[in-house]
């Protein structure tokens, strides 16, 4: 059968016997899943390179997207001081427009400030001219305020296409990852956002890699979003993992 009639026929259902149907079908499944796993795992590279965390077991990275919130950010911060730690945010624009004092204090306080957007869509599935606009908007809306080039991205849900890596990188933006996650955006508590950085943790030391940790001081729906747990969580991080070397993000280049 020739490549123009299996496409018909997988168009039509016709020409085709109920295997064959049913074999392209699977096949199409496959590649579709298969592209839905390198659009949205953190740790793919299918798309295009990606900052997630060297070789270095010993080092750990805080990372907080969806800031600035002022129902959270400002505590948070002062836990950070409190432990010595530095840490990488990643802020989305029209929250940073609405908070550019609390984004200040961000930077004083020797914090690397990243790229999420202007408004945190799913950059996967929008056109590229969306793309551009959500990228070159959060830049635009942070620098304004801080007076320096952003030179660090995160997509929202970390989901990509090659578009928005190309996009980035032309705006001078170095795409970064995680390998970590703590789904502290649930209702799941102290106890279950340290569970699951416990477990990732360990995980990245059995394979000798460092850890890269993704937690929220906002939330993507609006301002002063709850996320105090997740506040009390850093603490206790910072606590229980004071033998490890706390990072930003940039010292992975």
């Amino acid at each position: 059968m020739t490549g123009r009639a299996l496409v018909e026929g997988v168009m039509t259902g016709s020409g085709l016997s109920a295997a064959a149907l049913g074999g392209v079908v699977g096949l199409t499944a496959a590649v579709a899943g298969g592209m839905a796993w390198a659009a949205l795992s953190p740790e793919s590279q299918i798309f295009g390179k990606t900052l997630i965390a060297p070789s270095r077991p010993g080092e750990f990275a805080l990372t907080f997207d969806d800031g600035p919130n002022p129902a959270a950010t400002p505590r948070l911060l002062d836990v950070l001081a409190r432990g010595g730690v530095q840490v990488t945010f990643f802020l989305i624009g029209q929250f940073v427009r609405q908070c550019p004092e609390l984004v200040r204090e961000i930077a004083a306080a020797g914090h690397l400030i990243g790229n999420h957007t202007m408004t945190h869509p799913w950059l996967a599935w929008q056109t590229e001219r969306r793309i551009r606009e959500e990228l070159t908007g959060a830049s635009a809306v942070i620098e304004d305020v801080l007076g320096e080039r952003i030179r660090y991205f995160r997509a929202p849900h970390g989901a990509r296409r090659p578009v928005v890596l190309r996009l980035a990188r032309e705006m001078g933006m170095v795409p970064v990852q995680w390998n970590v996650i703590c789904q502290d955006w649930n209702p799941i508590g102290v106890d279950g956002i340290l569970a699951r950085a416990m477990r990732g943790v360990e995980r990245n030391k059995r394979r000798g890699a460092a850890t890269n940790i993704v937690l929220h001081d906002g939330g993507q729906e609006g301002l002063n979003a709850p996320r105090l747990d997740t506040v009390r969580a850093t603490e206790l991080l910072v606590e229980r993992f004071s033998g490890m070397r706390f990072v930003r993000v940039d010292a992975w280049e």
